[in-house]
C-alpha cells in the first residue's frame, strides 16, 4: 500500500513538473521565433525643389538613378540696349542645351553646350546629406562641380607662340546648404569657387585666376504648381566692376517638367563665367529676360 501511494505521488509530481516546464519552453520558443520590430524609416522631405536648377544656380535636387533630364537655358539681350529690340528679343542672345542623368543613389552626371564662347561642359552633383521629415537631419548638403572647355579658335587665347591647350579649361565647385521650412517655403545658401587657367586681363584688368562667391536663393509656392523664385549671388574676390547677380522670376512645374521665366543680371549661363566676368549692374538697368525649361524621364 505504501509503495502504491509513493508511486502515485511520484507520477503526480512528474506531471506537475511537466505542466510547469512546458509553458516555459513554449514561451521561450515563441520568443526565439519572434522577429524584432522593424524601425520605421526616417523619410526625406518631399519635393523641396522642382528642378535641378533655380534661375542661375543649382538646387540640391539630385535625380534618382536612371532618370534623364533635358535642359534648355535661354537668355535674351539686355533691356537697356538703347535700340528697339523688343525687350531684348532682337538683341544677341545666349543659350545652353544639356542632359543630366542619375547614375546611382544621390549622384548624377551631365553634359552641356553653351552658345557664347562655344563652351562644352561636363558636370556632376552628389548629395552628401538629406533633410528628413522627422528633423533628425534638418538640412540638405549637396556638392556640385563642373569642368568647361572653350572651343573657340586658338587666336582667342593669346599669341600663337604662347598658346597652350590648357588655356581653354575652367573649373567650378559649389556647396549647397538647403532647407525646406514648410510646404510653401524652401531656401538655400551656396559657397562657390571658380578657377580659370587663363583670364582675359586685356579687356578686364586685375582679374584673378581663382575667385569665390556666396549666394542665397529661395522659392515660395503660391499655388500647387506655381512659385515665386529669387536669387542673389555676390563675388568676394573679384574687382569692383564685377557685379553681383540679382534674379527674380516665376516657376511653373509638374511632376515631369519645370518652366522658369525671370529677369536676371547674369547672361553667361556658365556659373564660372558669371562669377568671374559679369559686369551687368542691376541698378543701372543692365538686366535681361531669360527662361529655363527642364523635362525628365524615368527609365
Amino acid at each position: 500500500m505504501k509503495t502504491s501511494i509513493l508511486k502515485t505521488f511520484g507520477i503526480l509530481t512528474a506531471l506537475m513538473i511537466s505542466f510547469a516546464i512546458n509553458p516555459i519552453c513554449l514561451r521561450a520558443q515563441e520568443e526565439a521565433t519572434e522577429k524584432p520590430a522593424k524601425k520605421k524609416a526616417d523619410k526625406p522631405v518631399r519635393n523641396p525643389w522642382e528642378a535641378g536648377m533655380l534661375i542661375e544656380t543649382q538646387t540640391d535636387l539630385v535625380w534618382a538613378p536612371k532618370t534623364l533630364e533635358f535642359v534648355i537655358q535661354h537668355r535674351f539681350g539686355e533691356l537697356n540696349s538703347g535700340t528697339f529690340d523688343l525687350a531684348g528679343l532682337y538683341a544677341p542672345s545666349n543659350i545652353r542645351i544639356a542632359l543630366n542623368y542619375g547614375l546611382f543613389k544621390n549622384a548624377q552626371i551631365g553634359i552641356g553646350t553653351t552658345k557664347d564662347n562655344k563652351l562644352q561642359d561636363l558636370n556632376w552633383k552628389y548629395k552628401i546629406l538629406t533633410q528628413t521629415k522627422s528633423g533628425s537631419m534638418p538640412i540638405a548638403l549637396t556638392y556640385y562641380g563642373n569642368v568647361e572647355y572653350d572651343a573657340r579658335d586658338k587666336e582667342n587665347f593669346g599669341a600663337s607662340a604662347e598658346y597652350k591647350s590648357s588655356y581653354r579649361m575652367s573649373y567650378f565647385n559649389q556647396l549647397i546648404i538647403s532647407r525646406k521650412f514648410s510646404k510653401a517655403v524652401t531656401a538655400q545658401i551656396t559657397g562657390s569657387y571658380a578657377h580659370y587657367n587663363l583670364v582675359d586681363s586685356v579687356f578686364t584688368p586685375d582679374l584673378k585666376h581663382d575667385n569665390f562667391a556666396v549666394g542665397v536663393a529661395g522659392r515660395v509656392k503660391i499655388s500647387r504648381q506655381t512659385s515665386i523664385i529669387v536669387e542673389y549671388d555676390v563675388p568676394l574676390t573679384t574687382p569692383d566692376y564685377i557685379k553681383p547677380n540679382y534674379s527674380i522670376g516665376v516657376e511653373m512645374a509638374t511632376s515631369s517638367h519645370a518652366f522658369h521665366i525671370f529677369i536676371t543680371t547674369y547672361d553667361g549661363i556658365s556659373p564660372q563665367r558669371n562669377l568671374t566676368y559679369n559686369t551687368n549692374d542691376f541698378f543701372k538697368g543692365d538686366f535681361l529676360i531669360g527662361f529655363n525649361i527642364t523635362r525628365n524621364w524615368n527609365f
